[in-house]
């Protein structure tokens, strides 16, 4: 039987403690949202929403850090400045969380560890959606543990926004942001530039991110046009090899381009969409070209066009139907030269059947031109027990594409792919309980997946010399999420979610490379403090991994408000300079300090 250590049931007790706390208290109830919607694609399931008016406030200084505040496990390789990150969500490897940007899917083909380039500033997101254990028939591929939506903030009202900051290891960081709207055309310009000497040899970067956001009012509609570009220089010691200390160098550059029309009459709603992302990666393994002097050159390319169609019908509900044609192409050194493309079709439905009992279903169908077919699905069950608080039921089906890495990779014969690899294939299973009232909100969910062909690096224990990619027959994941939102009062919130996972797959021989890189426990609370002058964020992250040790880290930022137009602001990293590894034999950086001002008007 599965085991979970003590404070798990710690948690869960304070949880419904605090539950029976409000109910003693509450006066008068809120009424419960029906159901949680994605660019009008519907599923009733629990989504993590960090909103845009948080971003600020917050003890980090990129979008991808900002997400350290939920159950995602943010594998990072650099964490300053968001340089390079792997995603994690219920105990999937870091190729299987789907990434969108406005519910588009962007995930690198060449390899997971490049989805955290997303040329956004944290004044281009309205906020960034953490979608557990679903996606994949709603969206494509990659949706193992989970999807990460990026959603652009429309450009609404004249804004400027002017930030400095500077720190520890010749760290610098210059933003502007300007917003104008003009009758019915609002655009927003953000430009960005990071760079720092890093915390040791070899950790140094560069980061330079560009944004244009457009969008124009037509009657009964709109169109929207967004466009990123983000160029990174960055020592990556170590960042493939762990632990046999090569200095290394890697340079990236993406583009990405997202555009789209919205048609909404009586009732009907049409949007034709098209995304392009390109992304150049350059690889320089030993820098200083003592024991390799191997440099790799990658371009992959993603095109999808789709239009999605919606009606609410009074007696079948909210009805979605999706067209979408993608290609993924790679040019690379190493990988060589490789297409494929896919035809997909989607629907998706909500309906309330009765006054308390709600239901979602989607399903979704890609052929693949290699000759793969593939189903996807998912059917949602919501029924309000109380005023306040409900249960979920859910069942879902996911599948992730092989990388071009997993496929073509070899470097003499120690990491080789495999061009026979099928795709990975999970059922969902998952149920949980919600509340909200008026101070006080949270939830609890158990869910298990069901893993078929899932990819990992593997050795035979009997000869390890190689690592080879695989599909493993099978692995089975359970775990419990839960989640606490807490106003003490009116100066104090409190936000905090708890994460136990286990995972139990095919050993019959083999050594992972990524099997054993996920999260036993995962603890994080935010505490927010709205003082007279300012506000002051207290992060606090508690990771444990199955085969290592555990580690708190403590982050906190205090803003000081000028006027209303100006505030500095401080902000420490790793408060008490804790010595840690995300992924074993990369070190991470000590304490990290850093202050600034901000104006905007």
């Amino acid at each position: 039987m599965l085991k979970i250590k003590y404070h798990g049931f710690v948690f869960i007790l304070i949880l419904f403690g605090c539950l029976s706390l409000a109910e003693a208290g509450e006066n008068q109830p809120e009424t419960l949202e029906k159901i949680v919607i994605t660019k009008e694609r519907v599923y009733l399931t629990q989504a993590y929403s960090l909103k845009s008016v948080n971003f600020s406030t917050l003890a980090f200084d990129s979008p991808v850090e900002a997400l350290n505040v939920t159950p995602l496990d943010l594998q990072a390789r650099s964490p300053q400045a968001g340089i390079q990150t792997d995603f994690s969500l219920r105990a999937s490897n870091f190729q299987g969380v789907l990434i969108l940007l406005n519910s588009q899917r962007i995930n690198d083909p060449q390899t997971g560890h490049h989805n955290s380039d997303i040329p956004l500033t944290t004044e281009d997101l309205e906020k960034i959606d953490l979608i557990p254990g679903t996606g994949s028939s709603l969206f494509g591929s990659d949706s193992i543990g989970g999807a990460i939506n990026f959603i652009v903030k429309k450009p609404e009202v004249r804004k400027i926004v002017l930030e400095v900051s500077g720190g520890q290891h010749k760290t610098f960081s210059g933003l502007f942001s300007a917003t104008e709207k003009i009758n019915n055309l609002g655009v927003r310009i953000s430009v960005e530039n990071k760079e720092s000497l890093g915390f040791s040899e070899d950790t140094d970067y560069k980061k330079f991110t560009s944004n244009i956001a457009s969008s124009l009012d037509i009657p009964d509609g709109e169109i929207n046009l967004n466009y990123g570009y983000q160029d990174k220089e960055f020592g990556a010691y170590d960042f493939y090899t762990p632990g046999k200390g090569y200095e290394s160098k890697e340079w990236t550059k993406t583009h990405l381009l997202d555009t789209g029309l919205k048609l909404n009459k009586a009732g009907f709603l049409i949007k034709p969409n098209f995304l392009w992302r390109r992304h150049h990666d350059k690889f320089m393994l030993d820098k200083t070209m003592i024991r390799s002097s191997s440099v790799n050159h990658h371009r992959t390319d993603i095109l999808t066009p789709n239009i999605y169609f919606q009606k609410e019908l009074e007696k079948i509900g909210r009805l979605g139907l999706g067209l979408e044609y993608g290609e993924e192409k790679i040019s690379s050194d190493s990988l060589g030269h490789h297409t494929r493309r896919h035809s997909s079709l989607f629907l998706d439905n909500a309906k309330d059947l009765t006054d308390k009992l709600s239901f979602g279903l989607s399903w979704r169908f890609d052929d693949y031109n290699s000759s793969e077919k593939v189903y996807t699905g998912s059917i949602n069950l919501r029924y309000q027990i109380l005023v306040d608080s409900y249960l979920r039921f859910g069942v879902s089906r996911s599948m992730r594409l092989p990388s071009f890495t997993e496929l073509y990779y070899s470097d003499d014969g120690y990491t080789v792919g495999n061009v026979n690899l099928s795709s990975e294939k999970s059922m969902n299973y998952e149920t949980g309980f919600d509340f909200k009232k008026e101070r006080l909100s949270g939830g609890i969910t158990f869910f298990l997946r069901d893993e078929r062909n899932f990819i990992d690096w593997i050795q035979n224990t009997s000869s390890p010399v190689r690592w080879q990619a695989k599909n493993i027959s099978d692995a089975k994941v359970f775990g419990i999420e839960e989640r606490l939102k807490l106003e003490i009062n009116k100066i104090i919130s409190l936000d905090a979610n708890y994460t136990y996972i286990n995972k139990d797959a095919d050993d019959s021989g083999y050594i992972y490379k990524y099997g054993a890189n996920y999260i036993r426990h995962l603890f994080n609370a935010e505490c927010m403090l709205k003082l007279p002058f300012g506000t002051q964020s207290i992060g606090f992250t508690y990771k444990k991994k199955p085969v290592r040790g555990g580690w708190w880290l403590v982050n906190t930022r205090l803003n000081y408000s000028l006027n209303k137009q100006a505030q500095i602001f401080l902000a420490v990293t790793n408060l008490f300079n804790v010595e840690y590894q995300e992924i074993e034999g990369i070190p991470q950086p000590g304490r990290w300090v850093e202050g600034g001002l901000r104006l905007n008007w």
